[in-house]
């Protein structure tokens, strides 16, 4: 899996700009966000994701694993339903997973064209699948595009980690938590993994 090429960079500016991201950074050094490089399994594990712990969407891809030949948009597409929802999907996530594997099947999701889009630009164009919203379309710029200044504000593992260390695990509201972001900039997306890593030991990847 890649390494992105500013880490390094971002870890040494962010250790000096922010004390708690200097003691986590200390904490996880060597460590570093890696992409498994494949864009429609990226979109199916935040689909996943949604609104469940980093735990039960495991479970839950594990099982998808076992029961069709490999997680990819044609496998997807043409798996049973009922089959799926098995492995612990929604009704509603096995729509939108499924819904997904065709625009990828059919090409009206052309990953190549990404790159020259911003990351709204992005978010706008992936958002208009159905099943992807904001968060999903900002892990997919975070895991797969690996851009290096996206705050995702509405993760609850963001928001549990900024009200843990900036306030005393006190509640922030979005705009507070965009404030102390500010000096993050161009480094978000960096800060945001640090801080998932001081809830999990695990590595965040999808």
């Amino acid at each position: 899996m890649t390494i992105p090429s500013y880490w390094k960079q971002a870890s040494r500016e962010l250790a000096q700009r922010d004390s708690v991201l200097r003691r986590l950074i200390k904490i996880h050094s060597g460590m570093a966000m890696r992409s498994r490089g494949d864009a429609f399994m990226t979109l199916a594990r935040s689909i996943v994701g949604q609104q469940i712990s980093l735990k039960a969407a495991d479970t839950v891809w594990q099982k998808m694993l076992s029961a069709v030949p490999a997680i990819s948009a044609k496998h997807i597409a043409g798996a049973d339903s009922a089959k799926l929802r098995n492995c612990g999907l929604s009704s509603n996530k096995v729509l939108y997973l499924q819904h997904l594997a065709q625009h990828f099947v059919n090409g009206s999701l052309n990953v190549a064209d990404w790159k020259r889009l911003d990351d709204d630009e992005l978010i706008a164009e992936l958002t208009q699948v159905k099943g992807i919203g904001r968060w999903t379309a900002e892990m997919f710029l975070i895991f797969y595009m690996m851009r290096p200044d996206v705050l995702p504000l509405d993760d609850i593992g963001l928001q549990r980690a900024m009200s843990m260390h900036y306030n005393k695990n006190r509640p922030l509201s979005k705009l507070k938590m965009r404030a102390i972001a500010i000096d993050w900039t161009p480094w978000r997306t960096v800060a945001t993994w640090y801080l998932w890593r001081s809830l999990d030991p695990i590595p965040v990847e999808y």
